[in-house]
């Protein structure tokens, strides 16, 4: 069964455990201590990440060190872009529209 994004990243602590990992990467304890939030649910968002295919890990001594995965982001990407050049064209037709307001 396929994955939906959006669900996964529905959620507000997954989006902030991946504002997070953006500028680095990071242990367990570290996005706990950053996000404030308890080690099991930072490990229980970490997973659905993980199954999802946002972020991937590794160990790193007795720590397991969490990145974000671009790839899955791409896909994303690659789904809207129709949707932003719809809204290109509808703002670009506003533009005009006001334009000739001005006139």
């Amino acid at each position: 069964m396929p994955v939906d994004a959006f669900a996964v990243l529905a959620e507000p602590a997954r989006r902030r455990i991946l504002d997070e990992l953006r500028d680095a990467d990071r242990s367990v304890g570290e996005l706990v201590a950053a996000l404030t939030i308890s080690q099991p649910t930072v490990s229980k968002h970490l997973k659905v990440l993980r199954d999802a295919g946002f972020v991937s890990s590794r160990t790193a001594a007795q720590q397991r060190i969490y990145h974000v995965e671009p790839a899955q982001f791409a896909a994303l990407d690659e789904w809207l872009a129709p949707y932003r050049l719809l809204w290109t064209k509808h703002l670009d037709k506003l533009a005009r529209h006001l334009d000739t307001m001005e006139r």
